[in-house]
């Protein structure tokens, strides 16, 4: 419950109360068009106190027990007010000619016409609230898409940055995976290359010990068996 809406509506009923209060009255000294004039004016005024008073039962029910239930016996006292200058209202547009019968009969004539006025032009006005309140629940989901939607793109974007630092990584983790293939092949290379140097020295270190076996043998014939 907004307590600042309520003191805004309650101070509006106030102003209407007031107004409505010296209507009945006014009415006593008029005649005519003046006087019908003052039935429209009450009328509307009255309906509008309506309409506050029910919008006061409505920022109401979310009020805590104590204070709803002094403020609905307030409500039950405002429209009770209501009802008494209704009926002030009537007796000022009805019982002003005693001795003219006929004249009561229009003005009671009058006064239900204007009260069918008043009734038609509170109908209007309640379906004008209502559309208010539909476009104020479209307003209020249209807004809500759009904060929906801005979040979403929020995550999207959030997503889309992630997802190039991701790439950016993969991407070094890719060069160093071709560098570490550049880095064996080159190892293999060398380690291929000692492999054949190693193979070659084994070769010539048998070729020389063969020779060296050959040669001793040759001094030993020699040295020995040949006279």
């Amino acid at each position: 419950m907004s307590s600042e809406e309520l003191e805004k509506l309650h101070e509006i009923y106030r102003c209407l109360y007031e107004e409505l209060k010296l209507i009945p009255h006014r009415a006593l000294t008029c005649h005519g068009e003046d006087r019908r004039r003052l039935v429209r004016t009450f009328d509307e005024r009255r309906g509008e106190a309506e309409e506050v008073l029910q919008g006061m039962e409505e920022e109401l029910r979310a009020a805590p027990a104590p204070y709803r239930n002094s403020m609905v016996t307030k409500l039950r006292l405002y429209r009770r007010d209501l009802g008494k200058l209704q009926r002030d209202m009537k007796s000022s547009t009805s019982g002003s000619g005693s001795s003219a019968p006929t004249l009561q009969g229009g003005q009671r004539g009058v006064y239900s016409s204007q009260n069918e006025q008043s009734t038609q032009q509170q109908s209007q006005r309640a379906l004008l609230l209502q559309g208010s309140e539909y476009l104020n629940s479209a307003s209020q989901s249209i807004e809500r898409s759009h904060r929906i939607a801005a979040e979403t793109d929020q995550i999207g974007t959030d997503i889309i940055e992630e997802l190039g630092e991701q790439r950016e990584q993969l991407d070094r983790t890719r060069d160093r995976l071709v560098n570490t293939g550049e880095n064996l092949s080159r190892s293999r290379k060398v380690l291929r290359a000692m492999s054949r140097r190693l193979m070659t020295n084994k070769l010539l270190l048998a070729i020389i010990m063969v020779m060296e076996v050959a040669i001793l043998a040759a001094v030993v014939y020699l040295k020995f068996f040949k006279k």
